[in-house]
Formats: structure tokens, C-alpha cells, sequence
């Protein structure tokens, strides 16, 4: 014999059950009505922008060979000097493309050099030079995701635009750091 209680539960699992089967049903309808009105979508033209207006603008960035080659060739010029370092490529929008952790480098220096890459694409500047503007606008330190410190590098374009920064960290000196970024932007030269 069922109690009035377990009646009553079964209807509640019997109304949630059909609610669920019309969400269902529902969907299912839809998608098919949206397919049957454009059973192609493929087949639209795609929409085609006016370059001519001046609402769009291109941009340039590395490929991952162009940057993987750079950080290799920082790399190498730190070995040879045998500096244990992490090296960091990082795009136009400082999105970072490769990141080389030298044997023996720092914990610290992962993301170090990354920020100075970011650093050194964002104001198209090597990271020495921004680190002396610290001087007169030490707020600039407070910008996330920057690093002021000498050993990071940027990689313009012809028209000088900055398109990559490379970062350097871990040798014993910024100066050795941006010696070896820089390597790393003369080997896209080659």
C-alpha cells in the first residue's frame, strides 16, 4: 500500500521527469528547426571587411620557429659564457610564444624573464634603459606583469614597431642578461 507521503513524491519525480523530457524535446526541436531554415551554413559568403575605412589595423608576430630560434641563440650565447639562464620570447601582446629553462637556472628566473620580455615589447625599449625612468616615475614598478631590471630586449619590425620582446634572467648581472637577449635579436637578422 502506498502512503499518502510516497504518493506524493512519486508525482513530484513524475513532474520533474516530464519537465526535464520537455527541456529536451525542446531543444532538440529547435536545433532541428534552426538546421532545416539554413541547412548549409557553410555556404554564406563570409563577411568581408573594408580594410580602406582605417577600423582595422595588422599587426606583425613571430612564428614559433622565428622565436624559438631567438631564444635558442640567447641561450647559446649564455652557455658559451657559462651563465645558467631561462629565456622567454614573448609576442606583440605579451602573450609569451617560448620559454628555454636553461640547465642549472633559478627557480626565480622563469618568470623574471618573462616579465622583462613583456616589459621590453611594451615600451619598445631594452629593460636597462626603462629602469632608469624608474628615477623619475618610480610608479612604473607598480605595473603588473613588468620587471624594470636590465635583460630584456625588444624586436621591432622594419618600421620599427615592436612585435616580440625577449627576456633574459639568471646570470649574475642584468647587463650579462641583456647581452644574451640581444643575441637573441640578432639571430632573427640571420
Amino acid at each position: 500500500m502506498t502512503t499518502p507521503q510516497q504518493s506524493s513524491s512519486n508525482r513530484k519525480r513524475l513532474v520533474i521527469g516530464g519537465a526535464a523530457a520537455a527541456v529536451v524535446a525542446a531543444g532538440v526541436i529547435g536545433v532541428v528547426s534552426v538546421n532545416a531554415q539554413d541547412p548549409d551554413p557553410g555556404s554564406k559568403a563570409p563577411v568581408a571587411a573594408d580594410v580602406a575605412n582605417g577600423n582595422l589595423q595588422q599587426s606583425t608576430h613571430l612564428t614559433i620557429a622565428a622565436a624559438t630560434k631567438a631564444a635558442q641563440a640567447a641561450l647559446d650565447a649564455a652557455v658559451k659564457e657559462n651563465q645558467h639562464v631561462t629565456v622567454a620570447v614573448v609576442d606583440r601582446d605579451g602573450n609569451t610564444v617560448v620559454t628555454l629553462r636553461g640547465d642549472g637556472a633559478g627557480p626565480q628566473s622563469y618568470s623574471s624573464a618573462q616579465q622583462k620580455a613583456f616589459t621590453a615589447v611594451s615600451w619598445n625599449a631594452p629593460t636597462s634603459q626603462l629602469a632608469k625612468r624608474l628615477d623619475s616615475a618610480p610608479q612604473l614598478a607598480d605595473i603588473q606583469g613588468t620587471l624594470f631590471l636590465a635583460g630584456g630586449a625588444p624586436v621591432a619590425a622594419k618600421g620599427g614597431a615592436p612585435i616580440a620582446g625577449i627576456g633574459v634572467a639568471g646570470a649574475p648581472s642584468g647587463d650579462q642578461d641583456e647581452k644574451f637577449a640581444q643575441a637573441g635579436v640578432a639571430a632573427l637578422g640571420n
